[in-house]
């Protein structure tokens, strides 16, 4: 195959971000207000927090959101906190501190170690065949991730003594694997004393006159603005669409039914021009689960029952419309009694579950799209609250016999049906 040249282009893309430092240099604090300067909330910032809860430390700066990571640090245990700040919706995920990985309780050093003793007959080196992969997993997650990503790193402190005779603790290298560095745009290293972060990589050049700095909202707001500066990256956005279905709990595997569910959920095609507008949208969707908690009604409370009081004499009395027998409220739903009781299983029970087909109006799938993955799983899991109904065939005679309406599987309902059968069982008491 014939390989082609192209123009360079810089487009858009989700930063990674490390800075480094001792300990009490200042890295978690800074950390937040750089993620600060990347996204317009404190909501959409996620603090991985290895450090016995050092993060609550500064929630007066805003409402960030926490989980809090112990031992044991395997790699695999930051990747499913990485993926749950992600299914959340986060837009900035900071991770204080990525040394835990490699050199915490749990984390790689230790996994090879122990591989090297029990698998490998004492040999370390060999070990790091089965240890590797998994540390590249954790590298793979961050640069993979639909989020920007700021991870601190720990540095080796060593004492020195300055000109003026002081003693003073300095950072020497970062405690992650050698390497580390290279997936990143910027990195900084944070001074112990001052506080102050110099670059040690920048691919935004907006740190070229290399002067010293305290790490503030306002770089943050830099760097998004140098990013936002790119060509959108399609991409990009299709990779945060996929997010977002997936935050949401709709299909991410069958391309048509995905198509279905975006136009469904936003009212939008699925096409390049609109996928700004398509993520936008949802992200205001709650997921399935939080939508079927909210649309159970809440308990009510029956009043006590009112006496009437005494009526006068020559009052008339009041009329009583008799109850209506079964048979009567079946006619006037145009159901076709039978003349003879049926049994399941006698055609005439079927009947009155389909209906007349002959009278019925037929829906016109082709006049009307279809319902989207999300209204029909809360009308399965709808109906089984409210009508125990446990597979698609009962609720399918269920919608037949109520709704009057006809399918072969639920898939096939339309947006308008399928609004009608939810609002119906949503309305319904248990």
């Amino acid at each position: 195959m014939t390989m082609q040249l192209r123009k360079a282009e810089r487009k858009q893309a989700k930063l990674r971000i490390s800075m480094a430092g001792p300990s009490g240099s200042g890295k978690t604090y800074s950390a937040l207000l750089l993620a600060r300067g990347l996204t317009d909330s404190w909501d959409k910032i996620a603090l991985i927090d290895t450090e016995n809860k050092r993060g609550d430390l500064y929630s007066q700066l805003g409402d960030y959101n926490i989980i809090t990571l112990e031992a044991p640090f395997s790699p695999e245990r930051f990747i499913e906190a990485i993926k749950s700040c992600e299914l959340a919706g986060m837009e900035v995920i900071i991770i204080d501190s990525s040394s835990h990985e490699w050199e915490g309780a749990g984390g790689c050093l230790e996994i090879n170690e122990k591989l090297a003793q029990t698998k490998f007959k004492g040999n370390t080196w060999a070990a790091w065949s089965d240890t590797t992969p998994r540390h590249q997993k954790f590298i793979s997650a961050i640069i993979a991730s639909p989020c920007h990503i700021i991870t601190t790193m720990r540095s080796k402190t060593d004492t020195i003594q300055t000109e003026d005779k002081k003693i003073k603790k300095v950072g020497l290298k970062e405690i992650q694997r050698e390497g580390f560095e290279y997936e990143m745009t910027v990195s900084f290293n944070i001074d112990r004393e001052t506080h102050y972060a110099m670059v040690g990589k920048d691919n935004t050049q907006i740190f070229n006159d290399g002067e010293p700095f305290k790490i503030g909202v306002e770089h943050g707001q830099k760097i998004r603005t140098w990013n936002e500066g790119g060509k959108i990256n399609t991409i990009e956005q299709k990779r945060e669409i996929m997010r977002q279905l997936e935050r949401i709990g709709l299909n991410t595997t069958d391309k048509a039914q995905i198509e279905a569910d975006i136009t469904d959920q936003t009212g939008l095609a699925l096409i390049e021009k609109n996928y700004s507008a398509i993520i936008d949208k949802l992200k205001t969707i709650r997921p399935i689960e939080e939508q079927i908690a909210a649309a159970k009604p809440a308990a009510t409370i029956e009043p006590d029952p009112v006496i009437p009081p005494q009526e006068e004499a020559g009052e008339p009395e009041p009329t009583v419309e008799p109850e209506k027998t079964q048979d009567e409220l079946k006619e006037e739903l145009g159901l076709n009694t039978p003349a003879e009781p049926t049994v399941p299983g006698d055609p005439a029970f079927n009947a009155i579950l389909t209906g007349n087909k002959s009278e019925k109006k037929q829906s016109k799938m082709g006049d009307e799209k279809k319902a989207g993955a999300a209204k029909i799983s809360i009308i399965r899991k709808l109906a089984q609250q409210k009508q125990n109904l446990a597979d698609d065939a009962g609720i399918i005679s269920y919608i037949a016999f109520i709704h009057n309406i006809e399918v072969a599987i639920l898939e096939d309902l339309t947006t308008g049906q399928a609004d009608k059968i939810w609002k119906d069982l949503v309305n319904q008491k248990v």
